[in-house]
């Protein structure tokens, strides 16, 4: 699998709150190289959808909710830095803003953010990881993997989708919120109430890489057993390598999904990753194509 879309999804700026950029990319994306896909989608965008963007394929029964957004920092007053969402960069770290200007992260004893550089910016200027992707035979590892691979992975699904919804929102490292935006499209148009959560997950004691996708029974929210019982029935027909996660933390557009007023089912499906929003975040390449492969199946099936 070609990975330079990936490579180029991971380099564009769009912390939450700022995912402007981001979203005028996939629009276009989808502008230029849908007319090849097996099913052209409808498209839906605008203001109305705080920068979301709804994709309609055919007879829809399932969509999947992919995250654009990603963790990264605010300047403050003077040269002070706050977090956006839960970044854990080291000190030092290159952040860059979305001109690409660059400055250094410092972070004193007791945890007091701040940047040093060339630049005096702006209060309020979104700042990112520096780009810096890198793959090799057996692993891809690059700042924002969470979550530009679930978009990744949303965009290759599209190349062949029939009949679904791939649904691209916000602000989800900030407690979400857009999901919820685009769910009441969703049902209130199509009367669609089956998620699925194209996101990262975490490399724990009990989800390994290598091993597969991991398709997630619980964690901070917990998805309704009767659907997710059903998607892991079907994942066990499909031949895909795939792993179980429990978890008692973490979250996702699932559980905003969970808290809106609208039915829907949802299960959380994604490749384990390492370093955990810091700029070495790093996936197995085997669990990315584990899960582009079950997305197609359930998708088909579900």
């Amino acid at each position: 699998m070609d990975y330079k879309l990936l490579e180029k999804l991971c380099s564009i700026p769009g912390i939450s709150g700022d995912e402007a950029a981001i979203s005028a990319f996939i629009l276009d994306y989808v502008k230029i190289h849908s007319p090849s896909w097996k099913v052209c989608p409808e498209v839906i965008s605008g203001p109305e959808l705080q920068d979301g963007i709804v994709l309609k394929f055919g007879n829809p029964r399932v969509a999947v909710f992919s995250h654009i957004d990603t963790v990264g920092y605010t300047v403050g007053y003077g040269n002070n830095l706050i977090k956006v969402g839960g970044p854990s960069a080291k000190n030092k770290t290159k952040l860059v803003d979305s001109q690409g200007r660059a400055c250094v992260l410092h972070r004193d004893k007791v945890g007091n953010l701040s940047y040093t550089g060339k630049f005096s910016y702006e209060r309020g200027t979104g700042l990112s990881y520096a780009s810096n992707f890198r793959i090799s035979d057996s692993n891809i590892q690059s700042p924002y993997l969470d979550n530009r691979l679930g978009v990744f992975v949303s965009l290759k699904l599209a190349e062949e989708l029939e009949n679904g919804i791939i649904a691209f929102t916000t602000y989800e490292e900030v407690g979400g919120g857009n999901a919820q935006v685009l769910a009441r499209y969703i049902f209130e148009h199509y009367k669609v109430s089956k998620a699925l959560i194209a996101d990262i997950t975490w490399i724990t004691s009990g989800v390994q890489p290598g091993n597969g996708v991991a398709i997630s029974t619980r964690d901070s929210g917990i998805p309704r057993r009767k659907y997710v019982q059903e998607i892991v029935r079907l994942a066990g027909l499909s031949g895909v390598p795939f792993q179980l996660e429990v978890e008692s933390s973490g979250g996702s557009d699932g559980n905003v999904l969970q808290a809106s007023a609208y039915p829907f089912d949802w299960c959380f499906i994604g490749a384990p990753e390492d370093n955990v929003h810091n700029p070495d975040e790093k996936v197995d390449i085997q669990d990315v194509e584990s899960m582009l492969a079950i997305y197609k199946f359930l998708m088909m099936n579900l």
